[in-house]
C-alpha cells in the first residue's frame, strides 16, 4: 500500500509537471474534492455494514475518545520538542502541531490570529503531515498496531487519511479513526486560539 501511495503521487507530479495542460488545473480541485468524496463513501458503506465495528465503538462508550486525546497530546509534544531544535517559542510550534494535519484551516486561522508567517509554516508542516500519513500508515499498522495507524493522520483520519486506515486494518478501526478525525476536527479551531491567546 505505500508504495502504491508513492508511486501514484509520483506519477501526479510527473503527470502535473509534464503533461497536463495549464487550463485543466482549475478543474483540479473539484476533481480532487469529488474523488474524495467517492472513496470516503466507500468507506462508510463498508462501516455502515459492519455491525461488530458498531457493536466495538459502543462497547468502548467514553474509552473511544483515549484514542483522539492521545493523538493530540502525542502532536503537541512533538512539537514541544521541536521547539528547541527549530529555535521557535514554544507557543508558536504547538499552534502549529494543533493544527493536527487539518491545514487548510490551521495555516489561514494562525494567519488571521497571530501572523502570516506563522500561518504559512502552519500550513505547510500540516499539509506535510498529511502527505506524511498516506505512507507511513500502512507501516504503523504492521508495526504498531492497527489503532496505532490512526495516530498518522491526525485530524484527517475522517476523511482524507481514512481510506487508508481502513483498507490497511480493519472497519473497525476504520470506524475508530472516524470517530477520532472527528473529535479533533472539532478541537482544532478551539485549540490554535487557546495556545495562541
Amino acid at each position: 500500500m505505500a508504495r502504491l501511495i508513492i508511486a501514484a503521487v509520483t506519477g501526479g507530479i510527473l503527470f502535473g509537471k509534464l503533461i497536463l495542460p495549464a487550463s485543466l488545473v482549475p478543474a483540479l480541485d473539484t476533481i480532487v474534492t469529488y474523488s474524495l468524496a467517492i472513496m470516503v463513501f466507500g468507506v462508510g458503506i463498508d462501516i455502515g455494514t459492519n455491525r461488530a465495528a458498531w457493536r466495538h465503538i459502543l462497547s468502548l462508550g467514553w474509552r473511544v475518545l483515549l484514542v483522539p486525546a492521545a493523538v493530540a497530546a502525542g502532536s503537541l509534544l512533538g512539537a514541544g520538542l521541536a521547539a528547541p531544535v527549530l529555535a521557535m517559542p514554544l507557543k508558536e510550534v504547538l499552534a502549529v502541531g494543533a493544527g493536527l494535519g487539518w491545514y487548510s484551516l490551521s495555516g489561514p486561522l494562525i494567519a488571521q490570529i497571530y501572523n502570516a508567517e506563522l500561518g504559512t509554516i502552519a500550513f505547510l508542516a500540516n499539509m506535510s503531515r498529511e502527505l506524511l500519513a498516506f505512507v507511513i500508515i500502512p507501516l504503523v499498522a504492521r508495526i504498531a498496531g492497527s489503532v496505532a495507524a490512526i495516530a498518522p493522520g491526525g485530524a484527517t483520519a475522517m476523511d482524507s487519511t481514512l481510506p487508508v486506515v481502513t483498507k490497511v486494518t480493519d472497519s473497525k478501526t476504520g470506524l475508530m479513526a472516524f470517530v477520532s478525525g472527528l473529535v479533533l476536527t472539532l478541537v482544532v479551531p478551539v485549540l490554535i486560539p487557546f495556545i495562541l491567546t
